[in-house]
């Protein structure tokens, strides 16, 4: 089985709030969690984080994968580091590159 940890959307139309979960990595976005491990609301100023730091790092401890935007966000927490993404084409704009 694998494990990942990911955000599951929650909210009302157009005002997403996202829930950290454990989550196998073949059920749907919004599927059944392992589980829960935080809060993530993107909408409120400042935005809001809250998270079990514990939980967190016993999951990757067992091997748990973390989605790219969960790594992004653990990262500006300090709880792992930070992994910075580099285009595979510097310098060529993304409509250029639908031309082809």
């Amino acid at each position: 089985m694998a494990i990942k940890i990911r955000l599951k959307r929650q909210g009302k139309k157009k005002q997403p709030v996202y829930r950290l979960v454990v989550a196998d990595s073949r059920e749907a976005r919004g599927g059944q969690a392992i589980e829960i491990l935080g809060l993530y609301n993107p909408r409120s100023n400042p935005v809001q984080f809250d998270f079990n730091e514990e939980r967190v790092k016993y999951w990757i401890s067992v091997g748990a994968q973390l989605s790219d935007p969960v790594q992004r966000l653990l990262g500006n927490q300090g709880v792992v580091p930070v992994v910075k993404r580099t285009s595979a084409t510097p310098g060529v704009a993304r409509k250029d590159l639908k031309k082809k």
